[in-house]
């Protein structure tokens, strides 16, 4: 019945493109593919929530570049296509790019570290699609590591300290007191993002979904290829 509808929404639509809100690209879409491709669009909407709590918090970052703004941080991610590959980072991407932020001796905007970081590492554990179709194949494994990778970044958010005994990036925590929650609820939508995607491509493929990843540490893991 399904088919059958499609069918008569390819025929009957003129212009081709739009048939009550249903693109003709979704013809070559699984219902699989098109969850993929919300939680995908969701996980990005994150990132660049995090990025705005981010900058509010540590303007001190985003003025280490010369006439930077928030707007502009917000076009350089949403225009980046696939990886997410700076030369203010050295080309650093994923973890590298994460760990950048508790560098002691990094002098660069650790706000944008931290959110290109986190960003290219959700976009791998997709293989750096925007959108999936019917051949695309997802690694749950890979999903599940980067959902325990947020959480060891949460970890080292609330952790990890400056020598002087300060935190990196102020989120939770101002001068001693846990004044902001908002950052903890966002970081555990995308660990609720990337859990289920795990679980659903798990069972696409026919394969159990291991808990054998845990954050064990303080440490980011490599994703799974």
């Amino acid at each position: 019945m399904r088919s059958l509808t499609l069918i008569l929404c390819l025929v009957l639509c003129v212009p081709l493109g739009a048939c009550g809100g249903y693109e003709i690209k979704n013809l070559a879409k699984t219902d699989i593919d098109m969850v993929a491709d919300e939680f995908i669009d969701e996980s990005r909407r994150e990132v660049r929530e995090l990025l705005v709590k981010l900058y509010k918090r540590n303007p001190d970052q985003l003025a280490k570049i010369p006439g930077m703004t928030v707007a502009g941080r917000l076009a350089q991610l949403k225009t980046a296509h696939g990886v997410l590959d700076f030369p203010e980072l050295d080309g650093l991407q994923g973890i590298d790019a994460m760990n950048l932020t508790f560098d002691p001796g990094f002098r660069g905007d650790r706000v944008f570290a931290l959110v290109v970081g986190l960003g290219g590492m959700l976009r791998q554990a997709y293989s750096y699609k925007p959108e999936l179709f019917i051949h695309d194949q997802l690694n749950s494994e890979a999903l599940l590591t980067s959902a325990r990778n947020v959480e060891v970044l949460v970890w080292k958010l609330k952790n990890t300290r400056k020598p002087d005994g300060s935190p990196y990036l102020i989120t939770y925590e101002y001068q001693g007191r846990i004044d902001n929650l908002s950052f903890e609820r966002l970081f555990g939508k995308l660990i609720v993002l990337q859990e289920m995607m795990a679980r659903i491509a798990g069972d696409r493929g026919d394969r159990t979904v291991t808990s054998a990843v845990h954050a064990v540490s303080s440490v980011f893991l490599p994703l799974p290829m």
